[in-house]
């Protein structure tokens, strides 16, 4: 196992230790729920194409605030409700870490949609989903005239990650886990 990967593995287990440790970290129900539903609203209205990607979807896992920082070493936090058939079935949690030159914080939305029902599937039974190694996940630019490029919707899974500026560019989602929240966390 190398260095960085220790590390991360580390820092992730840190992170999902502090995330889960009582009450006061984890967000209400009502909070995820309000959070989700501004960050579809921001996505319908916001980007081009985006209804029509909703409703192609078999699922649709929103993350309306992912919160990343660090100092050389740095990492990711962020709850979000998978809903199927525009219901919330199940709360999740997604965390990352990272090495290297990094310094401050940011936030941003991520909205990962499953366009097969298959992935979604396996997705669901999955007792921790790892992008990059239990699925590849397209992140989604915008193409002319800002609006979503369907060129990129032939895969099983897309994300589209954005903040109050819009959809953001040049960004991997690889090494994020995402995990199920339940009732007792």
């Amino acid at each position: 196992m190398t260095a960085i990967r220790f590390i991360r593995i580390i820092f992730i287990a840190l992170a999902s230790v502090l995330a889960f440790s009582g009450a006061a970290f984890a967000a209400s129900k009502e909070k995820i729920e309000r959070r989700t539903n501004e960050a579809l609203s921001e996505f319908r209205e916001d980007i081009g194409g985006a209804n029509e990607v909703l409703a192609k979807a078999k699922g649709v896992l929103v993350f309306p605030l992912i919160r990343k920082g660090g100092i050389g070493i740095g990492g990711e936090y962020g709850q979000g409700a998978l809903r199927i058939g525009g219901n919330t079935v199940d709360y999740y949690s997604t965390a990352a870490a990272s090495i290297g030159l990094q310094f401050g914080g940011q936030s941003r939305r991520q909205i990962i949609v499953f366009l097969d029902q298959d992935a979604l599937d396996k997705f669901r039974s999955s007792q921790g989903w790892e992008i990059g190694v239990d699925a590849s996940v397209a992140v989604v630019t915008l193409g002319a005239g800002g609006a979503i490029d369907t060129t990129q919707l032939n895969q099983p899974i897309v994300a589209f990650v954005f903040d109050n500026k819009g959809l953001m560019y040049n960004l991997s989602l690889e090494g994020s886990k995402i995990s199920k929240i339940h009732e007792d966390d």
